[in-house]
């Protein structure tokens, strides 16, 4: 269902953008070294190339920091003018605190009121919904979102289905509340099937299922995933949800300049467009560069189109994900 208000109490609008990639590049010539797998197999599979790993000492709070810092730079805005910071990771530091509150701490963002959500790939779309719905109060005035994943530590390196896929990585937006604002967000869709949590989960380290010696070999806490049924579902969700939004918003695919899916699989984004009527030169990817890198994914690729110009001023700009839960997100934009 919709789940942006009939008439909101002011305008919110991004201000600014950022995202960080770890330095190292693994490419799918590595991966042949690493599990039996070919460049050609992974390409024509997923359309991935490369994926971004973070270096052992970093942890997802240290790229978020750095996206952070990159957005807060595009809005000038400074750490204590934020009032509301979220972050949507699926690979918090820790299981308390919060990874959000970790990037308060890098920033100085003293002011600011704290949390993390779980949505996976839906992640960094339902923590800008969260946000607005904030906003719209008029209780908070700055937010700062963030995605940010370090999934590599959640991979499990023998396995060819799932380790081709993720890589890690972050994103950033500076929300804001005004009166009247150009660039604002229009319209938002969010949903939730809880009835397929066993297609795509990490089984093991949490309350369920703890990780003890006695399973510690069987990589319980690594990614698992169903893919057939993940592509089906994904497909499905996303169309409708970008339709929903779409109405919600009173337009059409045809007034779309810019749809940026979620990066997830090349086949994917290709028959989601296709449904919508939304040729590939309308349609951005990344996904070649990063893989998937779960709530972090349409954040950074949020920034790059915005930062490379892919997206102008007046544009109106579809955002579209899907992810574990099953949760699945659309937010119409005039950019």
């Amino acid at each position: 269902m919709p789940d942006t208000p009939k008439d909101d109490l002011c305008h919110v609008t991004i201000l600014g953008t950022g995202s960080y990639l770890p330095e190292k590049v693994l490419t799918n010539a590595d991966l042949e070294k690493m599990v039996e797998t070919s460049d050609d197999w992974i390409t024509s599979r997923t359309g991935i190339k490369e994926r971004r790993i973070a270096a052992p000492g970093e942890a997802t709070s240290d790229l978020g920091t750095k996206a952070a810092l990159k957005a807060m730079e595009e809005a000038d805005i400074g750490a204590e003018e934020i009032d509301l910071i979220i972050c949507a990771t699926i690979s918090p530091d820790t299981f308390f605190p919060s990874t959000a509150c970790y990037i308060q701490k890098n920033l100085g963002a003293k002011n600011a009121v704290c949390f993390d959500i779980s949505a996976a790939c839906a992640g960094f779309l339902y923590a800008l919904q969260v946000a607005r719905h904030f906003l719209n109060t008029g209780n908070r005035k700055t937010a700062l979102i963030i995605g940010a994943e370090k999934l590599s530590v959640m991979v499990n390196w023998e396995d060819r289905n799932t380790c081709v896929l993720f890589g890690d990585g972050a994103g950033a937006a500076i929300v804001q509340s005004r009166e009247k604002s150009d660039r604002k967000i229009i319209a938002s869709v969010m949903g939730s099937d809880g009835n397929q949590t066993a297609i795509l989960s990490v089984p093991g380290g949490g309350s369920a299922c703890p990780i003890t010696p006695a399973n510690a070999n069987e990589k319980l806490n690594t990614i698992s995933m169903q893919g057939r049924e993940v592509f089906k579902h994904a497909v499905n969700a996303m169309r409708d949800a970008s339709m929903q939004a779409l109405e919600r918003a009173g337009l059409t695919a045809a007034d779309v300049a810019m749809v940026i899916p979620h990066q997830a699989n090349a086949r994917i984004i290709e028959a989601i467009t296709d449904r919508l009527g939304i040729p590939a030169e309308r349609t951005f990817v990344n996904l070649h560069k990063y893989g998937n890198t779960s709530a972090a994914a349409v954040a950074i690729a949020l920034d790059e189109a915005n930062k490379s110009g892919a997206i102008k001023p007046g544009d109106i700009v579809l955002l579209v994900a899907f992810g574990a839960g099953l949760t699945w997100a659309s937010t119409i934009i005039r950019w």
